[in-house]
């Protein structure tokens, strides 16, 4: 088993809007980095910790589980949808998701400027300045560590 940390902005969507649906395709991606781990690394029953960003309070809100193996991102296709991609082909998709659900909401966020300060994450990717990728993968000692400082107040 892997574990991931997958970011998205609660406007978008949200850890309240994957507890109401259940399970949904992590759709829009659109980084060749993140695509191939898709392709290569993501199984299902990985772990993943639900990260919102751009918003008022940063940092990681609860836990899903990956529930399928990668394949073709419908929404590269659809030219009314923000992540079209006129270029993808479709007997040759540029574009992969994987679909996730829901495990848990975090009784409180646990915030970047938190993970910041805690030594235990000095080596996260997610701390280093100029990261930006949507999707990266932590070590089980890390997802372990916020998982349980989430029920810390």
């Amino acid at each position: 088993m892997r574990y991931w940390l997958m970011k998205s902005e609660p406007s978008e969507f949200s850890i309240d809007d994957l507890q109401r649906v259940g399970t949904e395709p992590w759709d829009g991606v659109r980084n060749y980095q993140v695509r191939n781990m898709f392709r290569d690394e993501f199984k299902v029953g990985d772990r993943a910790l639900f990260y919102h960003s751009n918003c008022q309070e940063i940092g990681v809100v609860g836990e899903m589980v990956v529930t399928s193996e990668a394949y073709p991102d419908p929404t590269q296709f659809d030219p009314h949808d923000t992540h079209y991609d006129p270029k993808s082909d479709p007997a040759n998709p540029r574009w992969l998701l994987v679909e996730v659900s829901f495990v848990a909401k975090y009784p409180r966020v646990v915030t970047l400027s938190e993970l910041r300060s805690d030594k235990r994450f000095a080596d996260l990717a997610l701390v280093r300045k100029g990261n930006r990728l949507s999707v990266l993968p932590l070590s089980k000692t890390h997802f372990q560590t916020i998982r349980q400082l989430s029920k810390i107040k």
